[in-house]
């Protein structure tokens, strides 16, 4: 029997199996369709097969980051929570997923990476936490600035920035996306019945970080909570799905520190390590910085040149015999 393929995603938090709205599409659908998995969740991308999470390894090498490639590539191997919907819950799922993506996925990006106060206290801290050092210090504003090109993107503005317009408009849409969802659902247990499709996980994918995660601006988690059915049926799933993550959102302030590869200051108490290498990349990066701009040089002195000159030395010797003679 062939080992199974690979998941790399990113460690959960918030009650939820992984912080990252594509890694719990795949997370979801994986569970929905019964793949078996090798599971890896990291806080560390760089130790993913591409770079970048989520990530499929599969039997033949082969590497898979997009969601949707992944779901094709299980339904390929017979993993197909698809399997029993009708030609037109098949085309209905499909578009309501480019909904989302058109209409919910941007205001998430604003929401979780462009929103200044909610990236600053919530986004960028909890990265700077968990990824080890020394990502923690340059990845959440690389990250940021690939969520912000791919928002501009999705919008068609290059010069986008974060303002009230701009937010207004996009929770607008978000909101219309949402109430869209709420209505197909209705009363149903998931989209399509009583069994989980693909649009049952990315819906989850999207919406169960807002509905866990407290923001600072939480207006789009006070709309969702506002549609009880599409607020109850992520916990549902949480609670069918994944028992051991829903069972406690505010365990997140209380768990304790992650690991890092750092472990040279094991010993060092958390707070004061954190500040003894905030210190230390600072001294480099100013250090480096003098060397680039020239204001200070670094000098290579021959051995000899240390030593006085020939001629300084002969003279230092004459005057010496000569006050001895003297004496």
């Amino acid at each position: 029997m062939a080992a199974p393929d690979e998941l790399f995603c990113w460690e959960g938090d918030w009650g939820l199996p992984s912080v990252h709205t594509d890694c719990l599409v795949v997370l979801a659908y994986a569970q929905f369709a019964g793949a078996p998995l090798k599971l890896r969740k990291t806080s560390n991308p760089w130790r993913s097969p591409c770079g970048s999470l989520p990530a499929l390894r599969t039997n033949q090498n082969g590497t898979l980051s997009r969601p949707s490639d992944i779901i094709i590539h299980l339904r390929k191997q017979k993993f197909n929570a698809d399997f029993d919907l009708s030609a037109r819950e098949g085309a209905d799922s499909l578009a309501f997923i480019s909904l989302m993506e058109e209409k919910l996925t941007p205001a998430l990006i604003y929401a979780f990476w462009v929103e200044p106060k909610n990236y600053v206290e919530v986004t960028r801290s909890w990265y700077a936490e968990h990824l080890p050092f020394p990502l923690n210090f340059f990845l959440p504003g690389q990250m940021q600035r690939h969520q912000l090109d791919k928002l501009r993107l999705l919008r068609g503005d290059e010069s986008l920035e974060a303002s009230e317009e701009v937010e207004k408009e996009l929770y607008r849409e978000a909101a219309e996306c949402m109430n869209l969802l709420s209505q197909r659902l209705g009363t149903n247990k998931f989209f399509f019945g009583d069994s989980p499709s693909s649009l049952d996980a990315y819906v989850f994918g999207h919406l169960a970080p807002v509905l866990r995660c407290r923001l600072p601006g939480g207006k789009l988690q006070l709309h969702l909570k506002s549609l009880e059915n599409l607020s109850s049926f992520c916990s549902n799933i949480l609670q069918l799905y994944f028992p051991s993550e829903g069972r406690a959102p505010e365990s997140s302030n209380q768990k304790a520190a992650p690991q890092t590869e750092a472990a040279d200051f094991d010993h060092v108490p958390n707070k004061r390590r954190k500040q003894l290498l905030s210190v230390l990349v600072a001294l480099g990066a100013m250090l480096s910085y003098a060397l680039l701009t020239g204001m200070v040089s670094i000098q290579h002195v021959q051995r000899e040149a240390l030593e006085e000159p020939p001629d300084l030395q002969e003279d230092l010797g004459e005057d010496g015999e000569g006050e001895g003679r003297d004496g």
